[in-house]
């Protein structure tokens, strides 16, 4: 009775864990399920859309840009700069736009697009950003990152500048548009957005690749974020479901830059077309094209190809040296520029010091050359003075001579002035007689004062210049010859005389000044 009544008791239990397990397993199947949803991955059914690449919506480098400037199958506009593996859309300058777009409709309903781009800029900041777009019209300039305001369809933006100063860029923000809205600036369409994620994609060691997917009405944005070579590193940012794009629309890239500036590089866009496992996306090939086309597309295929077989060997015998080597090594890869330009900078910077090395060789060896020079004169002028030859005390004294002589020849002219001053003092004194006798007093005896510190300081030069050298052992050799009897320099009539003439002078100056004056005043 005891073990039927347990089992009893067990039975209904045992089903109730049964029922919880099954049910934890189910919940871990969707878990899984929905992970691979949100990375863009597998259909339902587990296997992956088939992806065929659309070339004639995608372009990519090297041998981008045709001899023209134009890129095939896109058209650009603005300050878009073409070149032969990037388009620059905007140049890190204020105030540009620049943008580039599919000719092209596309008419499929699922597809990817896989963007390649550099953002890259000096200052800590930059301005504005870059944007993807699907859009029914082509938007080729406007105010929304160089692209049209009010459009139809889907962009995704890569922006730099924080508007709204609430610190949240860079950032990518995903906006959509049914043509009347008109696009946020000041909140950096955050009251707009469908979707974002905050990531830094200035000034990365690598380019950064953006994988956006739209399949099953689905969007899904996938980011690498620059810092590794692996180019399928992907991060996700943001999904968004029940997402009605536009059936036909345009792909563009666009760019914008404002105060603040960055380089827009834009390396690659591929886009592939996606169809769910098990349907075919297109009919046969054989189906597309009638036999008749066909054959003549390969009739002209053909031609072409020996034209370019003749070239060839052409180009071959007029170039034997470049003959077998594979024709990718002819072209540059932007990391081999880039090796190549630091080569370079690092070569002319090593020439440059080697020449600053030649030169501070040359300075020395003159200093050297100069020291020399000095030492030996230094060297014949001890042995000179040892030997007590009478060369250079013999050019003292000749000097001293010669100076003497100059203060004689002062002190004579001197003299000369003195008597001339007395010859106009007595024909002043006729005319002036006592006119002005008591003008400028004090003029006058400041004048004298000044003549007196005069003599006092060329009576001092003199006996400076008497006294100056020292007695020498070589002034017994050599004996001065005796100066000239000199009359006294100075009596007090001649010093009374100096004096009269200078007030005379300085009188009739101050007449002549008053009446240039008075002259002067009759004009007013």
């Amino acid at each position: 009775m005891a073990a039927s009544a347990a089992k009893r008791w067990l039975a209904p239990r045992s089903s109730l864990l049964l029922s919880l397990l099954f049910m934890a397993l189910k919940s871990v199947r969707c878990d899984d399920a929905a992970a691979a949803a949100v990375a863009g991955g597998p259909a339902a059914s587990g296997e992956p859309p088939h992806r065929r690449f659309e070339y004639k919506y995608s372009f990519k480098g090297p041998h981008l840009s045709q001899p023209d400037g134009s890129i095939p199958f896109w058209i650009h506009t603005g300050n878009a700069i073409p070149s032969a593996d990037q388009v620059r859309i905007t140049p890190s300058l204020r105030s540009q736009k620049g943008s580039m777009w599919t000719k092209s409709m596309v008419s499929f309903d699922t597809w990817e697009a896989v963007v390649t781009f550099r953002v890259s800029g000096r200052g800590r900041m930059g301005a504005d950003g870059l944007a993807v777009w699907f859009t029914s019209q082509q938007g080729l300039d406007g105010p929304v990152y160089g692209a049209a305001d009010k459009w139809n369809g889907l962009g995704i933006f890569f922006d730099s500048f924080d508007n709204d100063g609430k610190k949240n860029n860079p950032a990518i923000v995903v906006v959509g548009n049914n043509g009347k809205l008109v696009y946020d600036h000041q909140n950096d369409g955050t009251t707009q957005a469908l979707g974002t994620c905050l990531r830094d994609f200035r000034n990365k060691p690598y380019p950064i690749r953006a994988k956006i997917t739209y399949y099953k009405k689905s969007l899904t944005v996938m980011i690498n974020n620059g810092f590794t070579p692996d180019k399928e590193d992907f991060e996700f940012c943001t999904k968004m479901d029940n997402i009605n794009l536009p059936k036909e629309g345009f792909f563009g890239i666009s760019a914008a830059t404002g105060g603040l500036a960055d380089d827009h590089d834009v390396l690659s866009f591929l886009l592939f077309r996606l169809t769910e496992p098990g349907q075919q996306a297109l009919p046969p090939a054989e189906a597309e094209i009638p036999k008749e086309e066909k054959d003549k597309y390969q009739e002209e295929f053909e031609s072409f190809q020996q034209e370019l077989d003749k070239k060839k060997e052409e180009f071959h015998k007029d170039h034997p040296d470049v003959q077998g080597e594979p024709i990718e090594d002819l072209y540059e890869t932007v990391s081999d520029r880039e090796i190549r330009q630091v080569f370079e900078g690092q070569n002319q910077i090593h020439l440059e010091i080697k020449q600053l090395h030649r030169q501070l060789a040359m300075i020395l060896d003159e200093q050297r050359r100069y020291v020399a020079v000095i030492t030996d004169e230094v060297a014949k002028k001890g042995t000179h003075a040892e030997s007590g030859q009478p060369d250079t005390a013999g050019q003292q004294m000749s000097s001293v001579i010669a100076t003497q002589q100059e203060v004689l020849k002062n002190l004579n002219d001197l003299r000369n002035s003195f008597h001339e001053s007395l010859k106009q003092m007595s024909s002043a004194q006729q005319h002036q007689g006592n006119a002005g006798a008591g003008m400028g007093t004090y003029e006058t005896v400041q004048h004298f004062n000044d003549i007196k510190e005069h003599l006092h300081s060329v009576r001092r030069d003199v006996e400076h210049l008497v006294q100056r050298n020292p007695p020498n052992p070589a002034e017994k050799m050599f004996k001065c010859p005796d100066f000239p009897p000199i009359p006294p320099c100075l009596s007090t009539v001649h010093f009374i005389a100096f004096v009269v003439v200078q007030s005379v002078f300085f009188f009739c100056y101050i007449m002549y000044k008053s009446q240039q004056e008075a002259a002067a005043k009759k004009f007013f």
